[in-house]
């Protein structure tokens, strides 16, 4: 029999605020063990928690940014467990009145994963296992944190995947959380179901936590996928049961039997008031999102009329779209300026977190007189690559390394000079072109590009060497 995977996410994101949210401890990572802790943070007797209110603000954010209802008035829950993470034996979160709800996220082929809820929630410590000890740091504890509860929407790990690259790039665009998963900052607790193809009644659900890797949640799916399938083919019942993924082993294995809700004992927090929000609040952070990513993928193709596979590159990057909008902005083409980015730009930032960041060393107008030089055709796309290089590499404008003679360009008198030069120093790579081998060409244009420093017109120069060879 075939079965359909069933998946739905659970993800939770660090928020960005510098305190924690009920206390002033700061929500830096790292640092010493329980350095970053107080009384409040850590439950000790008679500590009162305040609501911080930037983390309501970037949950507003963050359910705006996913298409959700916003509750105006709404209430902070206590959920009990006992668990050395968590000193006071219970959590504050948020149970019958989260503070967004009904929203979704839209994958490019226009499928919308809807998210149930997102709530508001300070995050545990950290449990650290050491030769046979169990440490505990607290510093974790209080940290802001929100909970995006997927519908089961999703039925394949690529979906998955997507899924959680689109999260995190609306929640990094619009300033929540850098949700850097190698930190903690982004975690997904993914929940799994099997069913007959076909069917519409839902199978029983196994729960992998705490995935801090994309790859790894891919994996994981696939192996739960497996092991449920082969389950029900024997005939077989799959308990409902929380996972973990080994890393090692790419096999999943039960943690412990599943709580529900009822487990937890929730009841409204007393210390806290019911949270009212002006609607007017609402609006006004409405109207402070940016473009969200999506939105801005489809304004390039469809608007723009750039390059798709060359917009998905840049697009992933906010401080790089800003960059190419500051350049567009002050005159350059979108076409050239994209091609740049890619191209050269990109080519000297060696990390995911080096584009994110996206510190280059000039401003995107300043790239802009380079470009309007190239989109004139008074420079060539060769010329203008090296020149950004130089600028990148000095932070000078454009001004330092372009004259007016360059700006003139080469006749085709000289330039077949030239090639004839670079055919004659070159008889191995004319060889090898000859034999069929047609990337030996590049050689002559490496030749031709020293020889001219980049002001030759690669077409043009083509079309000469094919001729005379």
């Amino acid at each position: 029999m075939k079965y359909e995977l069933v998946s739905g996410f659970e993800t939770h994101v660090e928020l960005a605020t510098a305190t924690k949210i009920f206390c002033g401890c700061t929500t830096a990572f790292g640092g010493e063990p329980n350095t970053h802790c107080c009384p409040v943070c850590t439950g000790q007797p008679g500590a009162l928690p305040v609501l911080n209110k930037k983390a309501v603000e970037f949950a507003i954010r963050a359910g705006l940014a996913t298409h959700c209802e916003i509750n105006t008035v709404t209430h902070l829950d206590r959920k009990n467990y006992c668990y050395p993470d968590l000193p006071k034996a219970y959590q504050i979160s948020q149970f019958d009145k989260p503070l967004c709800e009904h929203g979704y996220v839209e994958l490019e082929s226009g499928k919308k994963i809807r998210i149930l809820r997102i709530h508001i929630e300070e995050d545990a410590g950290k449990l650290v296992h050491e030769r046979g000890f169990t440490l505990i740091d607290y510093n974790r504890g209080g940290v802001p944190l929100i909970e995006i509860v997927s519908e089961p929407d999703i039925s394949s790990p690529e979906e998955a995947r997507e899924y959680v690259e689109k999260l995190q790039l609306i929640m990094r665009y619009i300033g929540v959380s850098d949700c850097k998963m190698q930190e903690g900052s982004m975690r997904c607790d993914v929940n799994i179901s099997l069913r007959p193809e076909g069917s519409e009644k839902l199978g029983t659900r196994t729960e992998i936590k705490n995935m801090n890797s994309i790859a790894h949640i891919e994996k994981a799916m696939r192996y739960e996928y497996g092991r449920q399938a082969e389950i029900l083919s024997g005939g077989g019942k799959v308990e409902q049961a929380t996972m973990r993924f080994d890393e090692t082993t790419g096999e999943t294995s039960v943690m412990r039997t599943k709580e529900d809700a009822q487990d937890y004992r929730y009841f409204p927090e007393p210390d806290i008031l019911t949270v009212n929000i002006p609607q007017s609040e609402v609006d006004r952070i409405k109207n402070s999102l940016p473009e969200l990513p999506l939105e801005k993928l489809r304004r390039y193709i469809d608007v723009l009329h750039l390059n798709a596979q060359n917009a998905r590159l840049i697009y992933k990057y906010k401080a790089a779209c800003d960059w190419f909008e500051e350049a567009v902005a002050a005159g350059a083409s979108p076409k050239n300026t994209l091609n740049l980015i890619v191209g050269t730009v990109f080519s000297r930032l060696d990390t995911e977190e080096d584009k994110e960041k996206f510190d280059v060393g000039i401003s995107g107008a300043q790239a802009a007189e380079l470009i309007k030089l190239l989109d004139g055709g008074k420079i060539n796309a060769t010329l203008a690559q090296m020149t950004l290089a130089k600028m990148l590499e000095t932070g000078d404008g454009v001004e330092k390394f372009i004259s007016a003679e360059d700006m003139r360009g080469m006749d085709d008198g000289e330039l077949t000079r030239l090639c004839k030069e670079a055919i004659a120093a070159n008889p191995q790579a004319v060889a090898d072109y000859k034999a069929g081998k047609e990337k030996a060409i590049f050689a002559l244009y490496g030749y031709l590009k020293r020889a001219t420093q980049g002001k030759a017109d690669v077409q043009k120069a083509t079309e000469i060497i094919k001729s005379l060879i």
